[in-house]
């Protein structure tokens, strides 16, 4: 990249690996539809995450309905949510009819405060949505024995989190099911997608005959449960395996990034970043200061992009209250994603990092 070239907040990266095996796919006669491909890759995906099952699925929003589908969980329940995430973790408990009641977050990761969490439990409370954002996640110990202790399904939305652990243990694997999503944006990609991950044999075959209109065995029109078509492509999966064979690499350069981030930033008057330890892979690398538009413009001027953080979920017009949640909006009132495509190299993050500087002293970069 050229130091005059525009830095995009986030791009894909696809290269002659996944064009070769694209090419020799669509050559051989493949049939398009979801078989020995996808096949490949849920072994890729459990494997590398130590999951007993994986299920790849359209994409990261029906994976998680097709977990509370699976695991009995619809109208007249309530699944608890985090303020800070993407929209598609409260849209995939409403789309199986259940309620998402939102929980404030704790400063040090932006998940879930489990303190909040128990005081929003009621009757109907059936399960927890626990977002490990941006691959940051709480004590999941902790939480896995909040859950067990209240009866509680433990739903891991690790869409962010593929590469991220927690003591060893990939995130996904501490509740009854986890999932990723594998949209253009995350640290792998095969355009739209996402997988369930799960260690519950029974679970997994529910999951498999949801995303499979409920047949009895993929290929035969005989169901012996509701399902809806959630399948996945050969064509995706093809992408899918080559992305999983660079996943290594592009995990370490993630943890990198962020850490040349941080040390650039590091005592920056006005500049936050969060804390993030060894396991975690960041997806995006985002940033907290008092005029995050100012910053955004400033940075656009100078050829960088970026991208402002989720607004807090009870600021979305289809999801207002009157509850409070003052840390979710002290971050996402303050919160902006840097340019973070793995392929960046130092000197670009460094050209980031000056420009950031720069606005914060009322200077211009260098």
């Amino acid at each position: 990249m050229g130091p005059n070239d525009f830095i995009n907040q986030m791009e894909p990266w696809i290269d002659d690996n996944e064009v070769r095996h694209m090419t020799e796919y669509l050559s051989s006669g493949g049939w398009l539809t979801e078989f020995k491909k996808t096949a490949e890759f849920e072994e890729m995906v459990a494997a590398y995450t130590g999951a007993k099952h994986c299920i790849i699925v359209a994409n990261g929003t029906v994976s998680m309905s097709v977990a509370y589908w699976a695991l009995g969980i619809g109208p007249g329940d309530e699944v608890l949510v985090p303020d800070v995430t993407m929209i598609a973790t409260p849209n995939a408990v409403r789309l199986v009819g259940a309620t998402p009641v939102l929980v404030d977050v704790e400063a040090a990761t932006l998940c879930m405060d489990l303190e909040r969490a128990a005081a929003a439990i009621t009757p109907r409370t059936k399960a927890v949505a626990l977002v490990s954002l941006n691959g940051r996640a709480p004590d999941m110990h902790a939480w896995r024995t909040f859950c067990d202790a209240r009866g509680l399904v433990l739903m891991e939305d690790a869409a962010q989190s593929l590469g991220s652990r927690q003591g060893g243990t990939h995130l996904g694997r501490f509740g009854q099911v986890g999932s990723f999503s594998f949209s253009a944006p995350k640290i792998i990609t095969t355009g739209q997608g996402g997988a369930l991950i799960t260690d519950d044999d029974a679970l997994a075959l529910r999951m498999r005959k949801i995303k499979d209109f409920g047949r009895v065995k993929a290929g035969v029109d005989w169901h012996d449960m509701m399902g809806q078509n959630f399948k996945t492509t050969d064509v995706q999966s093809v992408l899918g395996i080559e992305q999983m064979k660079k996943l290594p690499w592009r995990v370490e350069r993630k943890k990198a990034m962020y850490r040349r981030y941080e040390a650039a930033l590091s005592g920056v008057n006005g500049v936050g970043m969060l804390r993030t330890s060894d396991d975690t892979a960041p997806w995006f690398m985002d940033v907290y200061v008092d005029d995050p538009a100012g910053l955004r413009e400033h940075l656009h001027t100078r050829g960088i992009g970026s991208r402002p953080v989720y607004p807090a979920v009870h600021r979305q017009s289809i999801y207002a209250g009157d509850a409070q949640f003052p840390v979710a909006e002290r971050f996402c009132s303050r919160g902006l994603w840097l340019p973070s495509s793995s392929f960046l190299d130092d000197a670009t993050i460094d050209r980031v990092t000056a420009g950031v500087r720069a606005f914060v002293s009322g200077g211009t970069a260098s």
